[in-house]
């Protein structure tokens, strides 16, 4: 039987099934007398007490062999700390005369609901980290021991309906050949940590707890998201082969972190990374020559107050200040429409993605978008600031969007804030503005490719929606035809531009991408070391060529054969 679902982190592994279950309890509704409304509260500061000191005791173990990923728990101690939810809580007690778990259930659910509501699925997944933290919250609330998997005496498949980052980052990773899920997103806090540690990792595998056996043997192709049960000696054979190369692919892959990023024949690559966590990313500062994309989002989701210009400027300050001279660009809120905010009431629209979303969102709503452009502006004076437009359709868009800086400029100068001169840029990501790029190009300092909307809106295919996935076609001929024309634009114009998409970090596109022209990608940092290694195996001669028979091929099942058949 062959079980599928999500890669969330590559490689191949045989072996035994471990059926993991962290036995978290979900409360029922629940109501208490007026008199133990006080006991309920002291209740709850206990068990947020005690999950702060077990997510400290985790991250200070984390950082002895990984610093990176212990901000993670740095992150979940925010959440624990987070104001409105420590407000609502104790509230919900006092006032509505809920017990606490049942307080504790529907507080953190209520913002849960808003995160998974979101189209951006980085925003999205956030979500998970909020049930991490409840899960937490709960288990301590009914005294549940944490059996964690730190004690494995056998190497195995970890097989779980999920996995919180608290049992996956004490893992002996020796002994776990790969995990697998019923539940979870490709860019969970589960998904990164699975794959900094190089463990192969399938997740989304419908009703897998209901399929597999303790015990049993099974192959994981995390490749194609695949999990084999009960596999022949020559299959069983076959991976094991596979998998040995895989864990020494991995060693050579890690290898390339710290080194330039540049083609075999010596052409320099800037090596941008993805932010949406301010939490989590800044280490990868240290390998990496800019911030190809800050995504704002995350200050204001899940929670019941927007984010005020003081707040927004501490956050960008701190990115800033950790990047120094290199470029950082800041992406302006991309919220709206599908992406609700639970401190204001949104209309509901029919069609989302194509509503009144990010810059249009900002545009309606100047006092918001000011705001934010005032703590940017304030921030600019402790580094490098590329400010970035979203959704920008039109060379009118462009020049609103100037105005609306220069008016924040102007205020700031009354209060006589500090503030640097920076470089305004657009996201290319709705085909109207990248058919006239060449236009587009003088109104601005650089620009950034969003693949992921570019395609959605290329193909006219949601891509949230698993219907119709199969039309979602990043490797489309008319993708790559559009990119070429962007990137010719922008060289002409001498000005930069990058891809900060999906795409830029994938294998196959990545010669694609040198070959038609860009020189600065940007992604996630688990993706890095990948990616330098991919440009150190092809020259800039290799990737014209490459690039060259592309874009002669018509269908995108085309495109991925050829790329696939490529040694380099």
């Amino acid at each position: 039987m062959v079980l599928s679902g999500k890669c969330a982190a590559p490689g191949v592994a045989v072996g035994r099934i471990f059926i993991y279950k962290n036995n978290i309890l979900l409360p029922k509704e629940n109501f208490i007398p007026e008199k133990e409304q006080q006991e309920n509260i002291d209740r709850y500061l206990l068990v947020k007490k005690q999950a702060m000191e077990e997510f400290a005791e985790i991250k200070t173990a984390m950082r002895k062999h990984d610093p990176k990923k212990a901000e993670i728990f740095e992150a979940y101690q925010e959440i624990i700390n987070d104001i409105v939810i420590n407000e609502e809580i104790p509230s919900k007690i006092r006032n509505e005369n809920w017990a606490g778990d049942w307080a504790i259930y529907q507080v953190y659910e209520t913002v849960i609901v808003v995160l998974q509501q979101t189209a951006d699925s980085f925003i999205a997944e956030r979500a998970v980290d909020f049930d991490n933290v409840r899960s937490m919250l709960l288990r301590l609330w009914y005294g549940e021991k944490n059996d964690g998997l730190e004690h494995l005496t056998d190497y195995v498949i970890i097989a779980a309906h999920d996995l919180l980052p608290s049992d996956i980052a004490c893992i002996d990773r020796n002994k776990v050949l790969a995990i697998i899920t019923e539940t979870g997103g490709i860019t969970s806090h589960t998904a990164i940590i699975a794959k900094s540690y190089g463990i192969p990792t399938v997740l989304g595998i419908n009703e897998l707890l209901d399929t597999v056996k303790h015990g049993q043997m099974a192959v994981v192709n995390a490749d194609e998201g695949q999990v084999i049960l009960d596999p022949e000696e020559s299959v069983v054979e076959k991976y094991t082969q596979k998998s040995d190369i895989f864990l020494r692919d991995k060693k050579i892959t890690e290898t390339y972190l710290y080194r330039e990023g540049c083609t075999a024949d010596g052409v320099r690559i800037d090596i941008g990374l993805n932010i949406s966590n301010v939490d989590m990313d800044l280490t990868a500062a240290d390998y990496t020559d800019s911030v190809g994309i800050f995504r704002t989002e995350f200050l204001y989701m899940g929670r019941d107050t927007l984010p005020d210009e003081d707040e927004q400027f501490t956050a960008y300050s701190r990115v800033l200040e950790r990047y120094g001279q290199r470029p950082v660009i800041i992406r302006t809120l991309d919220i709206g429409g599908d992406k609700e905010l639970a401190s204001m009431e949104l209309p509901e629209e029919k069609n989302p993605f194509l509503g009144n979303r990010a810059l249009r969102f900002c545009f309606s709503k100047s006092d918001i978008f000011i705001t934010q452009l005032k703590a940017a502006l304030r921030a600019s004076v402790n580094g490098n600031l590329w400010l970035m437009l979203p959704m920008v359709s039109s060379l009118e868009d462009i020049r609103r969007a100037k105005e609306f800086i220069c008016i924040a400029k102007e205020e700031l100068k009354k209060e006589g804030a500090a503030f640097s001169e920076i470089k305004t840029g657009i996201m290319i990501e709705i085909p109207s503005i990248a058919l006239i790029s060449d236009l587009a190009a003088k109104e601005v300092d650089f620009a950034s490719i969003g693949s992921n909307d570019l395609c959605q809106y290329l193909c006219a295919a949601d891509r949230m929606n698993s219907d119709v996935e199969s039309y979602y076609q990043s490797y489309h001929p008319a993708m790559f035809r559009l990119l070429k024309d962007v990137i010719k634009a922008f060289d002409k114009a001498e000005k930069p531009i990058s891809i900060c998409g999906e795409l830029g970090a994938e294998r196959l596109a990545i010669p694609i991408l040198v070959g038609l022209g860009l020189r600065k990608l940007s992604m996630g940092a688990a993706s890095v070391a990948t990616v330098k290694r991919s440009l150190s195996s092809i020259t800039l001669k290799q990737a014209e060529e490459i690039a060259a028979k592309v874009l002669e091929l018509p269908t995108a099942a085309e495109v991925k054969k050829f790329l696939a058949g490529v040694k380099y």
